[in-house]
């Protein structure tokens, strides 16, 4: 019988994409040679097999082939697939061994981890696209010493509700804890990406100095948001969010304002006089007016962190202006080295400066604008989750009530 294919390529082709079974391929050779006279197959009965398995004829002439040769080369029919059988060079294997004998210094990038280990880069990358070598972006964490340890251990333990301790311990709620801190916001980033058409022009960003981007010192002031039964919001945490400005006259006359007119300026040294001025000035109003009306008698505890201009917890004259009103309001400190025992830290402050980078802001006054916007359009939700981030029961293998409460 006359070969149909010029090739093996052309019928290692047609075998992968007509594959079949090896019963169907059995089947059809019996068929086929019961239906043959003196060995010699019939054009119609070729044409009656493929129109019965919906194949072609070609494919049926291709199994016919292969199990002729077969037969006068005294072998058993073989009649499996080649598109199953694996084509190609073997894959280089990996040895876990000598990759952790690499020191991590000559494991930061593709090229210098195939220098130390002797192999190509493509053949590393394929590795790594198989999942046989990971990628891992390892940040610098604050070094804690025992003390440390003892301060961190002793806050979270401050936090068990002491009436299920000797039952089944839980967190508390903490809907009376408010986190504070403050966060410099630059006015601009010194490296940005852009998306542009092929025929767009690259933009074009300017500033007499890198080291002197123009920056802006914030505060801002969270608690834990609320809902009721029915998952209706009831409190929506937001303290809120205020710059370290003054407003001074200009001096002089210019083509934007004229002398006398109030420009707003950062306040560039933040000591502790200032922080207290703030408190009593902003801070107690914001509280005193968005605070739940179910927490009027309730202790309020208001979190910082240990930098030096923080006032003290029991500075006199906050403590005198925290107690009007009937209001009880203390300050308190999260233990060293800790920004991650501060919901600001843990992602409150990276979300609003994403956000205010797509203002683009071009002078003070619109930075103080994105700021209080993006603080403003913070979803609540998203708040929520920041503070179970904050409470990490998971990790710690309590059921907490924050948990029940969702």
């Amino acid at each position: 019988m006359k070969s149909l294919y010029k090739n093996k390529n052309e019928l290692y082709q047609f075998w992968k994409k007509e594959a079949l079974n090896r019963s169907t391929k059995h089947t059809i050779i019996d068929t086929i040679l019961k239906q043959s006279k003196d060995g010699i197959p019939k054009i119609r009965s070729i044409k009656e097999v493929a129109s019965s398995f919906s194949i072609s004829t070609r494919t049926v002439i291709c199994i016919l082939q292969h199990a002729r040769f077969s037969i006068a080369n005294n072998l058993s029919i073989d009649v499996s697939s080649k598109a199953l059988r694996k084509r190609g060079r073997e894959a280089i294997l990996l040895d876990p061994e000598k990759v952790r004998n690499i020191p991590l210094c000559c494991r930061t990038n593709i090229r210098s981890m195939s220098m130390a280990w002797g192999m190509e880069k493509s053949t590393l990358h394929r590795r790594v696209k198989e999942g046989a070598i990971r990628s891992h972006s390892n940040a610098i964490k604050p070094e804690l010493i025992a003390e440390n340890m003892k301060s961190r251990l002793h806050f979270c333990l401050s936090m068990i509700d002491p009436g299920t301790i000797s039952t089944n311990p839980m967190f508390m709620d903490t809907y009376n804890h408010m986190h504070i801190d403050g966060k410099l916001f630059f006015m601009t980033k010194t490296s940005e990406k852009f998306y542009l058409l092929p025929e767009e022009n690259d933009p074009l960003c300017t500033c007499k100095s890198k080291k002197f981007i123009t920056k802006l010192m914030f505060i801002a002031v969270v608690a834990r948001p609320r809902y009721d039964g029915s998952s209706n919001e009831e409190f929506f945490g937001k303290i809120g969010i205020f710059p370290f400005i003054y407003n001074k006259p200009a001096k002089r006359r210019s083509k934007n304002r004229e002398v006398g007119t109030l420009q707003i300026k950062p306040i560039t040294s933040v000591t502790k006089k200032v922080i207290r001025v703030f408190l009593i000035n902003n801070l107690l109003p914001a509280i005193q007016a968005k605070r739940p009306k179910s927490d009027t008698r309730k202790q309020i505890f208001i979190q910082q962190d240990n930098v030096k201009p923080h006032i003290h917890a029991n500075d006199v004259e906050f403590l005198e202006a925290a107690s009007k009103d009937g209001f009880g309001i203390q300050l308190s400190f999260q233990p060293p080295n800790s920004p991650d025992l501060n919901v600001l830290e843990l992602g409150f402050f990276r979300a609003i400066q994403s956000l205010q980078h797509q203002e683009a802001p071009k002078n003070i006054d619109e930075l103080v604008t994105a700021i209080e916007k993006s603080f403003d359009e913070f979803p609540v939700e998203k708040l929520n989750h920041v503070f179970f981030d904050f409470a990490n029961v998971h990790d710690r293998g309590y059921e907490s009530k924050w948990e029940q409460q969702l």
